[in-house]
């Protein structure tokens, strides 16, 4: 609740940093992203947290489906139906929280979906790209709040 609130509070500063980044080369931005994420994700412990796994709607390909489906023993159709939402084009987790998450872990972490496995994304290029869903998850998850407030620093912001 306190990084929600902390968040929530720097709300009109963060408009002017996504601005602001904006104006930096991306290839420069994206380094420094990607340092201070190889620093501050060590220091995190995401299962104290489980934020993604509780508030994120995760897309899910057939071949994904298929590896779970077969993990869990179970037919597509028995997986699909207990599991996911299916729309024209797509399908999704069909819960949130995910069906699949205990006491902050990943009961199928080994055979999760690559949008699991990508959150937070602070390891991708063209950050800049990014910076819509960036902000969108940064009031709740500790990793993108702490890279994004270390990025303010090393990137001379001025809040």
């Amino acid at each position: 609740m306190a990084l929600e609130l902390s968040a929530n509070n720097k709300e009109a500063e963060n408009l002017r940093f996504k601005q602001y980044l904006l104006t930096l080369p991306g290839i420069d931005v994206d380094a420094i992203v990607h340092s201070l994420n190889d620093t501050i994700s060590r220091h995190i412990d995401c299962t104290a947290c489980g934020n993604c796994c509780k508030s994120l709607m995760i897309n899910v390909t057939e071949p994904e489906a298929d590896v779970l489906a077969a993990h869990l023993q179970q037919t597509r159709e028995g997986f699909d139906s207990q599991y996911l939402e299916k729309g024209s084009s797509m399908m999704v987790i069909n819960a949130i929280p995910c069906a699949f998450l205990n006491e902050n872990k990943c009961t199928v972490y080994e055979h999760r979906f690559s949008g699991c496995k990508e959150f937070p994304a602070m390891h991708l290029p063209h950050f800049n790209k990014r910076l819509f869903t960036t902000f969108m998850h940064y009031n709740r998850c500790p990793i993108i709040y702490n890279v994004v407030e270390a990025l303010k620093l090393e990137t001379n912001f001025e809040k």
